[in-house]
């Protein structure tokens, strides 16, 4: 008998260990997925005992039904069932039922912000302009080029936005083909990542002097996610994101998260910032992150987080019933970048799902600090549409828009793309105004499409800060783009304009020597007069 439990413990933890090795549950008792690995294993150790079901069915039929015998025998799954129960009733009160409150505070976010006053003007040698999409094909096209590594490699599809010296690019390693390659490749490990500029489009793969060996897509030890679970057993995991500090070093940045209850109000405590080359892990709370990391808190979680204080800043039952002020995030988001620091930025519409947006939020993806940005205006679909109608015979697909602030007005920048992908246009659409849209060309740069833009709108009454001033013209030069015609000046000054035949009329008969009333916004180099008042 003795031998016989012995037996059964060893068998039941050696399956254990293997189910362990290959599922890596968190030993952690916050984590549902921890209770039913235990339950498993329970189930082994009893499944062990009932193996010689023959003699236990004659025991049975010899010593009759033993009701006190079946009750202790069963004893561990009563126990195993009220450990579900208990969980369920511990989760009951830690609903949003109960506890509302506690939901809508899962992030602070703060409504008394102006847009135009803390938003930067936009700078468009910093502005994400390559969304995803568009970053993958130019990181395939890299690799497609690299013959001796394009059998051995993949290309991972992680491509993390962060701000790399002052650049705003999307980095994103090689992997393992497959186990052949894995097995074949693992004493050099992996030894390059990819680069994309997500400004100009420049890609480039980076070659390391030594390989990254600890990978999602390494085998047995070396797996990534197996080496994490081994150093800390304990900690449960979230997104893990690919980034490289300032001297370009690769890590891979990994969330650890808490809850309450079980599973419930999901939190990030602190990263684990892991060296795929040495395997060196370092642990920070996440008031201590290094500032070079930029992505501590994933966009899905700021979102939940974001809805929930939508939903439940009022109570429960109003979220139900009543629903005054309950407001939820548009379906979609976008980044920003500013102060070296990447932001999150999606729209907040009411829950009736309408085609307007009350505002917007921008969280600090390192931080979390988030702020509420009371500008009503149109919804990021509505003017992905409304962009798409200025060219609609052209079938392009519109990109989720770029919130920026285009002389003091908050402004969407979309970025139009053909069937394969390749940006073939920009659009302006003014956030308040969604029937102010003005598409460009985007062989002529963006910013030659945001003059386009401030050339072709009725800024009158709009909130921007226009400078009245008089000229006298020293040349004036015409020329037709895209069909339309633009008229370059240069006054006494020496300064250089540029206007729109459709700012006036009178354009055409004006010559050198003139005076001309203008309104402007204020710009650098040649100037878009956007009203002449003569």
């Amino acid at each position: 008998m003795k031998n016989n439990i012995v037996l059964r413990i060893l068998v039941t933890l050696v399956v254990a260990f293997l189910v362990f090795y290959i599922t890596l549950p968190p030993i952690n008792f916050q984590y549902f997925g921890f209770y039913i690995y235990l339950v498993f294993v329970i189930l082994v150790f009893k499944v062990t005992g009932i193996i010689n079901i023959k003699t236990n069915v004659k025991r049975i039929f010899k010593e009759g039904y033993n009701k006190n015998k079946f009750y202790k025998d069963n004893l561990i799954y009563f126990a195993i069932a009220g450990v579900f129960v208990l969980i369920c009733l511990v989760n009951i009160i830690f609903s949003p039922l109960f506890m509302s409150k506690k939901y809508s505070n899962r992030i602070e976010i703060d409504e008394s912000n102006d847009f135009t006053s803390e938003i930067n003007e936009v700078n468009f040698d910093m502005i994400p302009l390559l969304d995803k999409d568009s970053s993958t094909k130019l990181g395939d096209r890299v690799m497609g080029q690299m013959s001796e590594l394009v059998s051995q490699f993949e290309v991972s599809s992680l491509y993390t936005q962060i701000n790399y010296n002052n650049e705003i690019i999307r980095v994103t390693p090689l992997e393992y083909a497959n186990g052949i390659k894995w097995l074949t490749n693992r004493k050099d490990g992996v030894k390059g990542y990819i680069k994309v500029n997500s400004v100009t489009g420049k890609s480039e793969l980076i070659k390391l002097d030594k390989g990254m060996k600890y990978m999602p897509s390494s085998l047995f030890n070396e797996n990534l996610y197996r080496k994490l679970r081994f150093l800390y057993p304990t900690k449960v995991f979230g997104n893990v994101s690919f980034e490289i500090d300032n001297e370009g070093n690769p890590y891979w940045i990994v969330p650890t998260i808490r809850y309450s209850a079980v599973g419930l109000l999901k939190e990030v405590e602190g990263i684990i910032i892991f060296d795929p080359i040495t395997a060196k892990s370092t642990y920070y709370d996440t008031n201590e992150v290094p500032k070079w990391v930029d992505q501590v808190y994933s966009a899905n979680l700021v979102i939940e987080q974001v809805n929930d204080w939508g939903m439940y800043k009022n109570g429960f039952l109003n979220s139900l019933f009543g629903q005054k002020g309950v407001v939820t995030t548009t379906d979609g988001y976008n980044y920003m970048i500013q102060d070296d620091d990447v932001y999150l930025y999606t729209g907040i519409t009411s829950i009736n799902s309408d085609e307007s947006n009350i505002g917007f939020i921008i969280t600090n993806l390192r931080t979390k600090e988030t702020k509420f940005y009371n500008v009503p205006g149109a919804e990021e679909y509505s003017a992905m549409d409304s962009a798409k109608g200025q060219v609609q015979q052209m079938n392009y697909n519109s990109t989720f828009p770029l919130l920026i602030n285009l002389n003091n007005r908050p402004t969407y920048l979309i970025s139009l793309k053909d069937k394969a992908g390749l940006v073939k246009m920009y659009a302006f659409v003014d956030v308040e105004d969604y029937q102010k849209v003005v598409v460009t060309d985007a062989s002529l740069g963006v910013e030659e499409a945001a003059r386009n833009y401030l050339s072709n709108v009725d800024l009158k009454d709009s909130g921007s800060t226009l400078i009245e001033k008089t000229i006298v013209i020293d040349k004036i030069n015409s020329a037709t783009i895209d069909s339309m015609t633009y008229y370059y000046i240069t006054d006494t000054e020496k300064q250089k304009y540029k206007v729109s035949i459709k700012v006036s009329d009178y354009l055409p008969f004006v010559s050198k020597g003139d005076e001309l009333k203008i309104s402007y916004v204020k710009q650098k180099d040649i100037i878009d007069i956007t009203n002449i008042n003569n």
